[in-house]
């Protein structure tokens, strides 16, 4: 007889006895594998999934048919598994019922661990997609299970099945027989039929968290007597992006490469990623315009292996921090290493949000440009060129101030009319037709010379009204507060220093502490914010609308708009614009200082 069959043989029963082919010891297992949970209490991250599915065993509540979905390596196949286990559960002596604790002492348990039970059928349905191999299926449903309590059918990648697979699939998965139970994982629940969806219990198993991977790794090193650094693991639980099983992996890359040792330097030679101090320091002289020094730190970093298109997203992790230390500095600030806190506390207090929006997207198209591109550190080079220059460039509003000649409010410039004041003149809206169709719009004409800016004072004047406060918040870039307080508050009592408001649902929390936070900080004087149950006014933004909607009702009347409107057929108003005050009228004058064109004509 030829001797390779008996080498073969040789193998398969080494292998079976957990013996290396040589006679050795065990081979090395993984350790995705080695630690792969086998009881509910083993799943990390997951505690909803778990807290559920125990609460449904217990109670003898289980459903028929359940759908798993997650990202890969979040625990969907492993769940399935210690499910099978749980509700199969019998005991050493084959009397015991379900159960959520552990199941080592159960033989039929045992054989679903080491996938030798016939009543538990996994099924790869990325390799048996067709209706054959379904049909397959159906008929043994039938049947009742040969040794365990339920037949169960675990489908991992169900998405891959064919449509009449699927169709094939439903009749049975709506009306099962009451000892079969089916499992289903996927990573792509939208290509799953909604057919399929309704008749199943869906679980979506989440992103593990950065700091639960953390501690689970420095366990699995602690046991398996590795030293790690807690920065390195840090590391690699963010590079894992969620997963447990990508994790895992890199884990394993990291002890294989460091020799019984994880630390920081090895695991950012590993993953091509550059000194987090280093990447600051970048974005900060980015920020200031010094685009020598960013290209030079940019060069230096991809020199001692970093990866342009990673280091873009560090950036990109960055601004969002910064955002995150901008608006909510005490949460964020607990949450960040001390590096990050210390030098992100102090380039936050010199950054506006818009400025860090416009950060956020210009990385975003960055970073597709770079992994595209055949040269990534041209492209790189160029992502940092754009933000350097973008770093000093005025803001939308600013943009608009400079091109209409008006003035920036400040403390020594006057209030202008719209922002509140009521008092100024105010030229009343003209007459224009627009050129792209026969629509009827109302302007104001600009003034014939505008006030010169004033030079910024150290602190802004006092506001005289809840107009003036909403202007001084856009002045110093609290966009998003001053969109509350124009559109979520009603004003109860305005005086100087103390301002009472209603407001409503959509109005943050804070929004009055942060209000007078920042009222007295910009005007150096004390204000006092506070809630009122009265109903107060309309809303800046309702008061806005009534006057506008009352301006188009006048202007609609007025027996010139009228002729324009009969003398074009069709013709409708398109908008008013200009300056409005719900306490002044109309400016008719405008209107009949146009005279009538049929009396011109005469």
């Amino acid at each position: 007889m030829d001797p390779l069959p008996r080498v073969f043989l040789s193998e398969v029963m080494s292998e079976g006895t957990g013996q290396a082919p040589g006679g050795g010891s065990t081979p090395y297992r993984v350790l995705a594998r080695k630690y792969r949970p086998q009881t509910f209490a083993d799943l990390i991250g997951q505690e909803a999934l778990v807290r559920t599915l125990t609460n449904a065993i217990e109670s003898q509540r289980l459903p028929h048919a359940i759908l798993l979905t997650g990202v890969r390596g979040v625990g969907k196949t492993t769940t399935a598994r210690i499910l099978a286990k749980a509700i199969n559960y019998a005991g050493p002596d084959g009397t015991a019922g379900p159960t959520t604790g552990p199941t080592d002492d159960c033989p039929i348990c045992q054989a679903i661990t080491e996938d030798r039970l016939p009543d538990v059928l996994e099924m790869d349905a990325a390799s048996r997609t067709g209706v054959n191999d379904i049909r397959e299926l159906i008929d043994g449903v039938r049947y009742r299970p040969t040794q365990a309590r339920y037949k169960v059918y675990i489908i991992d990648e169900v998405h891959m099945l064919s449509t009449a697979a699927f169709n094939a699939l439903l009749k049975t998965l709506e009306e099962p027989p009451p000892h079969v139970i089916f499992i289903f994982a996927t990573t792509e629940v939208r290509k799953v039929p909604i057919t399929v969806l309704s008749r199943c219990m869906r679980f979506d198993l989440k992103r593990v968290e950065q700091a639960t991977l953390t501690a689970h790794f420095a366990r699995i090193c602690q046991q398996e007597g590795v030293t790690a650094e807690e920065e390195a693991l840090r590391l690699i639980a963010r590079a894992a992006d969620g997963s447990v099983r990508d994790g895992l992996s890199l884990l394993d890359q990291a002890i294989a490469l460091g020799g019984d040792r994880v630390e920081t330097a090895v695991v950012k030679d590993m993953l091509g990623l550059a000194d987090r101090s280093r990447t600051l320091q970048l974005y900060d002289a980015i920020m200031r315009g010094e685009i020598a020094a960013a290209l030079e730190g940019l060069r230096a970093l991809y020199d001692v292996g970093a990866d342009p298109v990673i280091l873009l997203q560090d950036m990109l992790e960055i601004t969002h921090m910064l955002t995150r230390l901008k608006l909510l500095p005490e949460q964020a600030a607990a949450e960040l290493p001390e590096t990050d806190r210390i030098e992100g506390g102090r380039m936050a207090k010199k950054l506006s949000i818009p400025a860090l929006t416009r950060n956020w997207q210009m990385l975003l198209k960055g970073i597709n440009e770079t992994q595209q591109a055949s040269q990534p550190l041209q492209a790189a080079e160029m992502v940092l060129i754009r933000l350097a220059f973008a770093a000093d460039l005025p803001t939308p509003g600013e943009l608009l101030r400079k091109l209409s000649g008006a003035p920036r409010t400040s403390a020594s410039a006057p209030t202008p009319a719209h922002a509140g004041s009521g008092e100024g003149s105010r030229a009343a809206p003209s007459l224009r037709l627009q050129s792209g169709g026969p629509a009827l719009a109302a302007a104001a004409p600009q003034p014939a010379s505008q006030p010169e800016p004033q030079p910024a004072a150290t602190r802004a004047a006092q506001p005289r009204n809840f107009k003036e406060v909403v202007a001084l918040a856009r002045e110093h870039g609290e966009l998003l507060l001053a969109g509350h307080l124009r559109n979520d508050v009603h004003l109860v009592r305005f005086e100087e220093g103390r301002i009472e408001v209603n407001p409503t649902e959509h109005a943050p929390r804070d929004l009055t502490g942060t209000l007078g936070r920042l009222l007295t900080e910009w005007t150096g004087s004390r204000w006092i914010v506070s809630v009122s149950d009265v109903p107060g006014q309309p809303t800046l933004a309702q008061q806005e609308a009534n006057a506008e909607e009352r301006l188009r009702n006048q202007v609609l009347e007025h027996p010139l708009v009228q002729a324009v409107l009969n003398a074009f057929p069709g013709a409708e108003l398109a908008r008013v614009t200009g300056p409005l005050d719900p306490q002044e009228p109309f400016g008719e004058e405008a209107l009949d200082e146009l005279g009538s064109p049929m009396e011109e004509e005469e």
